[in-house]
């Protein structure tokens, strides 16, 4: 039986959707530490139109981090799909890496959102603080499963009462990137 077709937000306000969001779920993907912490992402609006995007996680204390541009997928439409691409590995940026952004839901004041892709292999439940009201989570997981996704996958990110502020030491060398693509 085929998936029915995911709906969209439309008309969203790039510019009222920029800056930090923490991860309070995800699907557990390759591209993150399973231990990483304190997940965030800040999105800054290029004045070509485009979304810098700054994907950060702590792991034993250290800061991983990679870059990336996201833009919309189709820009004649109103849908809030959008392409994010990253250059891998981050130590070392040769191989870009484009992948999906559908912003499936936001709520009216732009304080949390559920962000997906067609394949649902990807669920982020993202807010602009670092802990979510267990209603408000409850309610973006009701929408991600009527949205086709098995919600069983997710996996709640651990946020620190007080997040970083500062960027932190770094890993300079990519091992949560090389970590997480041996699946550790």
């Amino acid at each position: 039986m085929a998936k029915k077709e995911m709906e969209v937000v439309k008309g969203i306000d790039l510019q009222r959707y920029m800056g930090r969001w923490y991860e309070i779920a995800s699907f557990p993907s390759r591209f993150q530490p399973k231990n990483g912490m304190d997940t965030r992402a800040t999105y800054t609006l290029q004045e070509d139109g485009t979304v810098h995007v700054l994907n950060e996680t702590w792991t034993d204390g250290k800061r991983g981090y990679i870059e990336g541009t996201a833009y919309k997928a189709d820009p004649g439409s109103d849908e809030a799909k959008l392409k994010v691409k990253f250059y891998v590995p981050p130590f070392l940026p040769i191989i870009p890496v484009v992948g999906d952004y559908w912003v499936l839901y936001l709520d009216a004041d732009y304080q949390y959102a559920l962000i997906g892709q067609p394949s649902r292999r990807y669920l982020w439940i993202l807010s602009r603080q670092s802990h979510m009201d267990e209603e408000i989570y409850n309610q973006l997981v009701r929408k991600a499963e009527e949205e086709g996704y098995d919600v069983s996958k997710l996996h709640k990110t651990p946020q620190s009462d007080t997040p970083p502020e500062e960027e932190g030491p770094k890993d300079t060398k990519g091992i949560w990137w090389i970590k997480s693509i041996l699946g550790k």
